[in-house]
């Protein structure tokens, strides 16, 4: 798996370049600022990238606004933010700036990833084409979104299960955590895809575009 990280802090770039490194990943490149972000992408075309949200010159939401970018301009790289705050108007702009084909998208916040096989692991998934949100990104955003048509035609249970999709969890995980069957998880799937008119495709992960759908209203 190829690898750019953009990160302020130096220490923390450094540790998670060495991080990588050491699993067998290639970090391309470990830039400290937005643009040089966007230039590290252009030239590398990475499977995935890391990215912080606040970053030189304004430390506000350079970084999450250079993702949103890269997921335009280049849809097969994948994009983690990785970050201490939760942007939400940005956060949304990223997971809806997709196309046909995009590579996977996520949002985790560094004081909650405990587990460095946990980070890594969502790093794969997202480079694979899936989703990594943590929860509290996830209720962010869906309180954001609490007035959008296409959410209100959800039940609450809907709901809880869409929230648990976009953590990246599968059907049988999703059961667990909500103790009912999967096939229970399966039909609740099946209307979320039916209220957010998403129908079969082979060419699209209807998957992957309901909870991005779903958290860009």
């Amino acid at each position: 798996m190829r690898i750019v990280i953009a990160e302020d802090s130096a220490v923390v770039r450094a540790g998670l370049a060495e991080i990588l490194t050491d699993r067998g990943h290639e970090v391309a490149a470990a830039v400290g600022d937005a643009e040089a972000l966007r230039a590290a992408v252009a030239e590398h075309r990475p499977d995935v990238t890391v990215v912080d949200v606040r970053m030189p010159p304004g430390y506000t939401d350079e970084g999450l606004r250079a993702a949103t970018a890269i997921r335009r301009e280049h849809p097969g790289t994948g994009v983690l933010v990785f970050s201490q705050y939760i942007e939400t108007r940005h956060a949304a702009d990223l997971l809806g700036a997709t196309a046909g084909g995009a590579a996977g998208v996520g949002y985790l916040l560094k004081d909650r990833v405990v587990d460095v096989e946990e980070f890594v692991d969502a790093l794969c998934r997202v480079a694979a084409g899936g989703t990594a949100l943590d929860p509290q990104v996830v209720t962010q955003l869906l309180r954001v979104s609490r007035r959008a048509e296409g959410l209100a035609a959800l039940t609450p249970r809907e709901l809880d299960v869409l929230a648990l999709m976009a953590e990246g969890r599968s059907n049988s995980g999703i059961a667990e955590v909500l103790v009912i069957s999967e096939r229970a998880v399966e039909k609740y799937v099946s209307n979320i895809f039916s209220k957010l008119g998403l129908a079969p495709s082979d060419a699209d992960h209807r998957r992957v575009l309901a909870v991005l759908r779903y958290l860009s209203q």
